[in-house]
């Protein structure tokens, strides 16, 4: 239904969808006939930057790339393209061209017109030495500001170079593409090849100036760390040439190994001491005093050789635990206990014994352990000696090895960062003699004139207007809360429905000329609506005969339908009576001419009653006034009359006044059987208007319903649909 509506609305409009939409193609043709064609060129960059073929010596560090990374290095080379002092260089090469060449790229600007020759020779210097040094014009100098006067006139500046300069990167390729549209195939030619040879000279430029920069600053680095490097070492070799030091870790491990073989060997000479000692007492325990000193007198000489020999052989024993057991002492020491052996068995030969006891063999083994106790004891002497020594000399080799360990970690820093620097300085020497050029692999070429979009344009304005329209006339469709259809009205009021009635506005309804020759289809409609209205009207009378008939708002058409009804009444042969009950707009007694009067009919005075006639249709009328029908007459006697009235005709209709003049239609509705009310359609229903709603709904089955009059609604066309 809504749907329905909408395009009912387009269609009341279409002749607005019309025109419009033709006036701005007619607009939009005037308009753009005399543009001029459009002519594209473009060029291509190759950067290098995905190229595998241009990474040969660094494939391991192009091969790990990230996708994020690339479309970063494209965009940055996207913007410097874009910069400002790259675009000013094209600015001026044009204005340098139309200048000096007698081919311009454009017919000169009213400014430029005005110049004399030698202003024009002073512009074309200041547009070469900025070009040349690449650097903007500035506007606070007032001739370098009128340089940029004319620029701008001869369209030639920043702003408006840009505005038909396309830079992209083409789709996921290693090429950057550049398009600039202009009027002139050769301008557009220039524009792009300049813009081009300027970016690929300044980036060029920029990377070898900071890979100069950067191998620079490591080559000097790195001499740095070298000359550490050498000091550090230098400190080390002097300071071991000062202290004597050869190889500490060889050292140490010497002087340790000889610390333990001397702790092995005095721990040998304790136990031999300790054995011997033990030996030597429990041989003397077997001797008396009485033995010892015959013994002892007897072998006094020989024991004084056997001393003198020990003394020697301890000498010889001291010597070698010094020398580090060195094998040139060990033949003496062997001959002098060789000579030793001698003295002590000479000394058994030479025992005088008692007779009664035979011990010489205690005798000569005592003197033997003697012997190796001696020489135990002073070869653990000498041992202590040389231990001493040598854990001192250990003691003495500590603070120079935390020495040279130290000077050692400051050599391994020092070389790691030689090493590091030195890689560094390789690899960006090395890439600064193969770093990515740009290259400008397809120039840009005059090209033929774009397809025109002229026709383009006149179409787009003319559906653009049409959607305009549309969307307009949906937006006031959309906020529009007018009652158009009898469903709308249903829905907003809840009350019942009995019909609609077609508008017929512009003409003078003849009420006759419904029921004689059917001459236009809106009349035709209109009767066969009343009829209709007639029957529904039947139905909710039910027998009874009083209908009245209102509305909300005053010249909704209820007089129009309360005439109409009597007479399509009539014309079924019915005895109608028609009450014009509208006191404050009496149309129908004014039209009618009745020769009664309901001031006269209802006035309660018994002995002047008026009556009425007996024809089929008759018509009461008022004569107007600020009356209301029960200041005429009481409703007792109202109520007799009307009784009165229903057996003289068939159906009583009364034309009251609009809800809006209170008691003066109320009134009428407490004598009528049923209460028909005529909305106006394309009105919506106010805040006001909703208390007189409920009035309605109050009347419950004496209220029969709703007609909706001056409607567009169509039921036959929305099924038909």
């Amino acid at each position: 239904m809504e749907i329905g509506n909408f395009f009912n609305l387009l269609k009341k409009h279409r002749t607005t969808l019309i025109i419009i939409p033709l006036v701005a193609v007619i607009a939009s043709f005037f308009l753009v006939k005399n543009l001029p064609d459009d002519y594209q060129s473009h060029a291509e960059i190759a950067t290098g930057i995905i190229d595998a073929s241009r990474h040969i010596l660094d494939k391991d560090a192009t091969a790990n790339v990230q996708e994020q990374q690339v479309y970063r290095e494209f965009s940055n080379l996207i913007a410097i393209m874009k910069l400002k002092k790259l675009v000013d260089q094209v600015s001026y090469s044009l204005m340098i061209h139309d200048l000096t060449d007698p081919y311009p790229f454009r017919k000169p600007s009213k400014e430029l017109l005005e110049l004399h020759s030698y202003e024009k020779d002073n512009v074309l210097a200041i547009l070469k030495k900025k070009f040349a040094t690449l650097e903007p014009l500035s506007v606070y100098d007032k001739t370098e500001n009128s340089v940029v006067g004319l620029l701008r006139s001869m369209k030639y500046d920043e702003r408006n170079i840009m505005k038909d300069l396309v830079i992209m990167r083409n789709e996921d390729s290693d090429f950057i593409s550049v398009s600039f549209d202009s009027e002139n195939p050769q301008l557009s030619a220039f524009v792009v090849n300049t813009l081009c040879k300027q970016f690929i000279d300044y980036y060029t430029e920029s990377v070898k100036q900071n890979e100069s920069h950067a191998v620079t600053f490591l080559s000097n680095l790195l001499d740095t760390k070298r000359k550490a490097l050498s000091d550090q070492t230098g400190k080390l070799q002097q300071y071991k040439i000062e202290n004597g030091v050869l190889n500490l870790d060889e050292q140490s491990k010497a002087i340790f190994g000889q610390i333990m073989v001397y702790n092995d060997k005095k721990l040998q000479a304790d136990k031999d001491m300790i054995a011997n000692q033990g030996a030597i007492d429990a041989i003397n325990q077997k001797f008396t005093p009485d033995d010892r000193k015959y013994v002892e007198a007897v072998t006094n000489k020989y024991n004084q050789a056997i001393i003198s020999t020990q003394e020697q052989l301890h000498t010889l024993e001291d010597q070698y635990v010094r020398s580090g057991f060195n094998n040139k002492y060990k033949e003496s020491i062997d001959s002098l206990q060789q000579q030793l052996a001698n003295q002590i068995n000479l000394t058994s030969d030479k025992y005088i014994t008692n007779p009664l006891i035979a011990k010489d063999d205690q005798i000569k083994q005592k003197l033997t352990l003697e012997v190796s106790r001696d020489l135990a004891k002073y070869s653990v002497k000498s041992i202590e000696n040389e231990l001493a020594s040598l854990n001192a000399k250990f003691s003495r080799l500590v603070p120079f090895d935390a020495k040279v360990k130290t000077y050692d970690f400051d050599i391994d820093i020092a070389g790691k960062e030689y090493l590091d620097v030195l890689n560094k300085y390789n690899e960006t020497n090395l890439r600064s003699s193969f770093s990515i050029k740009l290259i400008q692999v397809e120039m840009a070429q005059p090209d033929v004139a774009q397809p025109s979009k002229k026709m383009l344009l006149i179409i787009l304005s003319g559906i653009g207007s049409l959607f305009a329209c549309i969307f307009w006339l949906f937006v006031l469709f959309y906020i529009d809360d007018t009652i158009k259809s009898p469903a709308e009205l249903v829905n907003k009021t809840q009350l019942p429905l009995l019909g609609y009635l077609n508008k017929i506005s512009g003409e003078n309804l003849d009420l006759r000329k419904l029921w004689d020759v059917e001459h236009r289809d809106k009349m035709k409609t209109f009767k066969e609506l009343l009829r209709s209205i007639r029957f529904e009207i039947d139905q909710e009378l039910r027998g009874e005969k009083v209908l009245a008939i209102t509305s909300i708002e005053p010249a909704e058409g209820k007089t129009l339908l309360a005439i109409s009804l009597a007479y399509s009444y009539s014309m079924i042969n019915k005895r109608v009576l028609l009450i014009d009950g509208n006191f404050n707009n009496a149309t129908i007694s004014n039209t009618a001419q009745p020769q009664t009067y309901l001031e006269d009919y209802f006035k309660s005075n018994p002995l002047g009653q008026q009556e009425l006639s007996s024809s089929n249709t008759t018509v009461l009328g008022n004569r107007g006034g600020d009356v209301t029908l029960l200041e005429i007459g009481s409703e007792v006697f109202v109520k007799s009359r009307f009784d009165d009235l229903r057996s003289k005709y068939d159906v009583v209709i009364i034309d009251t006044a609009p809800l809006t003049a209170l008691n003066k239609s109320k009134e009428w509705l407490l004598f009528a059987n049923k209460t028909i009310a005529v909305f106006e359609a394309n009105k919506k229903i106010s805040n006001s208007q909703k208390q007189h709603i409920a009035y309605l709904k109050g009347l419950e089955n004496r209220f029969a319903g709703w007609v909706l009059n001056k409607t567009d609604y169509n039921q036959k066309k929305e099924k038909n649909s």
